[in-house]
């Protein structure tokens, strides 16, 4: 008995030798036209894609009109995905209550009952939950998919038919947007303004060749459901246009609220288009708990129907604008939407059109409709008015023509030869009911055939004469401009126009309110700020932990940066604003830094208390450093000063602006002065010789003013200084041994005691 299998043959004959490389190509291929084509990109005719289509498709099939009941979404997303639209039921159901939602369409085209979603980002509830219904949009989107003028084709499983396009007048692509990702190219236009749109049209059918940026002089700009302000210039939103690519740069909208005792707070009350709610003010309230912008206190959402976020200050003397500036650079209160007009035109080919482009296009998609419209009324009349002559004839003829219907076996070949009747109308005459003969009046009759030829009459002209057509499309679109005109609650412009700067840097210091500190650093590297300048002494007496006690302390600005610079040549940076309180001890400066495990602390200095910095190693060699070119960015640091082997910096000194000499001492004692040009400015390096050794290296180094001389504190109770008026004996050139320093001097080698 031979096996089944060896019957049908055997499968691996059916095998196809290929080389992998072109078979997955063609694979490929097929599947990237068929994401591009039948799912990702808008048709530029009806601005739909094809899940759209059905979607509206099946609802209309269903009868919810505007003015019939809601039916649940669960019949409708079913009726979708077992008729037209065989794809995953959460994805068709997606994409209809995006149709829905009146924050995400401009004009939405479905009638939503329930909970779909909101503008916070939260979801929609289940389809077996939510109902739904056309919206007049939406029907007139689908006007005249009855009168012949767009081609239907069968479904995936040919049992039904479904319509290419919708044939309607409204400006669907561009008024509604869309977005989405195909195979290598995207698509991403913005809602528009339906009014704006129509009287660019008329423009446009007057004015063919229009230079395509003169178009926004009707389309002023993208008109976003959620409202909003685009802040371009006119240049910037016109080459957009032009070019089809470009972006958009959108602002919400808020007002100063003036609150009791001189006080006020911003209220913001319209967002970008497509950001979350929630999610806004979640990332406006870590900027507060991470203190990235300490002038705002608090955020608070006060909305209901209308979006409602207050906005409150560290206090009544910040700048308004700083605080507006600063969240529009740190927040989505500041945006960019894309524009890609990427669709597909009427050969089904996906490109990239301007404006004018697609507006054209639409425009050109209008006149068929209209044409085809009118031939198919035109076909109608033929019919009727064929019908109406038989209904005369017989109306002239009427006992003739029953004698032979009761005569007769087969009348109706009688009739058609003796009343020259075609077939369809001697078909209709032996239809007739008998109580329709008292109606069949030869003036009525008449009359309904003369409106009906003049009506020929006027489609006959209209097919003939361009023009009539273009007169008639612009009167139409007219008609549609009037409905979602300006003063209408609908079609009244949500999205401001109004050319702004770019969102400027803001300093530091204008983003911090400014108050005194004094900034303690310990030995044992614990570090705090007491609010208020504390005198210095009181600042040596504050509390250490045990074995530990003051290294640095001085005054400051919670808008200053405190450079702390490491014996390994590394520059890190802190802000004074962060520091930890002067309650307790602080908090380990590695933890606001990455220090290098054997990295000591050499000095700790505010980048603005002066200009410039005196840097030298152990062995010798330094150099000037501006202090605004070696802030760091990050936690790491950065590497201003290269050591040698076995070197280390040893000497961070700020450099008064009329200092103009510099005085070392090493440990062998020995002083050298000479002037500060001598040494190279620098952000990096290992800079030069300041004095050479035998033994040891550098004890300490300052600048100072040559001719006030050079002073250094005596010690004791009385913290008398004393000064060397005439330094001109230990004056020599840069690197030299030097010489012993004048009497008196500390035996510590130290110019500060």
């Amino acid at each position: 008995m031979t096996s089944s299998v060896t019957d049908a043959g055997d499968p691996f004959d059916a095998i196809v030798d290929a080389p992998f490389d072109s078979a997955l190509s063609e694979r490929y291929l097929v599947y990237a036209l068929s994401t591009i084509t039948a799912r990702s990109l808008p048709d530029v005719r009806d601005g739909l894609k094809p899940v759209h289509r059905r979607l509206l498709w099946a609802m209309r099939l269903l009868r919810l009109d505007p003015a019939a009941g809601y039916k649940k979404c669960a019949r409708v997303v079913g009726d979708t995905i077992g008729k037209y639209h065989p794809h995953g039921d959460q994805s068709v159901y997606d994409a209809m209550v995006r149709l829905a939602q009146t924050f995400s369409l401009r004009y939405p085209l479905v009638d939503g009952q329930g909970n779909f979603g909101n503008i916070d980002g939260d979801g929609a509830a289940a389809y077996r939950y939510t109902e739904a219904r056309l919206t007049p949009i939406a029907v007139e989107l689908m006007a005249g998919l009855d009168d012949g003028t767009v081609d239907y084709r069968p479904t995936y499983n040919g049992e039904e038919q479904e319509p290419e396009l919708f044939p309607g007048l409204f400006p669907n692509l561009l008024a509604n947007g869309a977005s989405g990702i195909a195979v290598g190219m995207a698509t991403a236009i913005p809602p528009h303004n339906a009014a704006e749109l129509l009287t660019a049209a008329i423009h446009l059918i007057d004015n063919p060749e229009a230079d395509p940026r003169s178009l926004t002089q009707f389309v002023r700009g993208p008109d976003l459901p959620t409202g909003g302000a685009i802040v371009d210039p006119p240049a910037a939103i016109a080459e957009a246009y032009a070019t089809g690519r470009g972006s958009f740069r959108v602002r919400a909208r808020f007002h100063e609220e003036k609150a009791k005792g001189g006080g006020w707070t911003l209220v913001v009350t319209e967002i970008p288009y497509q950001v979350a709610k929630s999610k806004l003010i979640e990332d406006i309230a870590a900027l507060i708990n991470e203190r990235k912008l300490p002038i705002l206190a608090d955020v608070r959402d006060e909305s209901d129907e209308q979006i409602r976020i207050v906005l409150e200050p560290r206090s009544r003397t910040v700048d308004p604008q700083v605080l507006i500036d600063g969240l529009f650079r740190m927040t989505d209160l500041e945006t960019r939407i894309p524009l890609n007009l990427n669709v597909l035109d009427a050969t089904r080919t996906p490109r990239v059109m301007s404006l004018k482009e697609a507006l054209a296009a639409w425009i050109e998609h209008q006149l068929i409709v209209m044409v085809r419209r009118a031939e198919h009324r035109l076909a109608r009349i033929d019919e009727r008015i064929e019908l109406l002559d038989g209904y005369l004839i017989a109306y002239l003829n009427l006992d003739r023509v029953i004698a032979i219907i009761r005569g007769e076996d087969e009348p109706k070949p009688v009739l058609m030869a003796e009343f020259s009747l075609s077939a369809v109308q001697a078909e209709a005459i032996l239809n007739m009911r008998l109580r329709s003969l008292r109606r069949l009046e030869e003036m009525e009759i008449r009359g309904e055939r003369d409106k009906l030829e003049k009506e020929r009459e006027g489609l006959a002209a209209l097919l003939a004469d361009e023009g009539k057509r273009h007169r008639k499309l612009k009167a139409d679109m007219r008609k549609l401009r009037d409905r979602y005109g300006e003063e209408t609650p609908l079609g009244r412009r949500r999205t401001l126009i109004e050319e702004a700067a770019p969102t400027r840097d803001i300093p530091l210091e204008a983003m911090i309110e400014r108050e005194p500190i004094t900034v303690l650093l310990s030995q044992r590297g614990w570090i705090r700020a007491m609010k208020g300048h504390v005198a210095l002494d009181q600042a040596d007496a504050q509390k250490y932990k045990e074995g530990d006690g003051p290294l640095f302390a001085f005054h400051a600005q919670t808008t200053d940066k405190l450079l702390l610079v490491t014996d390994a040549g590394r520059v890190h940076t802190l802000g004074a604003d962060r520091l930890p309180g002067g309650r307790g001890f602080g908090e380990p400066v590695r933890l606001m830094a990455d220090v290098e495990g054997d990295a000591n602390v050499v000095a700790l200095v505010p980048a603005s208390s002066a200009a410039r910095l005196l840097l030298v190693a152990t062995d010798g060699r330094g150099f000037v450093a501006p202090t605004g070119e070696i802030v760091a960015e990050t936690r790491k640091g950065r590497q201003v000063v290269n050591l040698r082997a076995d070197a280390r910096l040893r000497i961070v000194r700020p450099i008064a602006p009329d200092d103009d000499y510099v005085a070392i001492i090493g440990d062998n004692r020995k002083l050298v002065v000479f002037p500060i040009e001598e040494l190279p400015e620098m952000t990096r390096g290992q800079g030069v010789q300041l004095q050479k050794y035998r033994d040891g290296g550098t004890a300490d180094a300052v600048t100072f003013r040559f001719e006030r001389g050079l002073s250094w504190p005596m010690g004791g109770e009385t913290r008398r200084t004393r000064t060397e008026a005439d330094m001109a004996a230990w004056r020599v050139a840069r690197g030299a041994t030097g010489r012993m320093p004048p009497v008196g001097f500390p035996r510590s080698n130290r110019f500060d005691g």
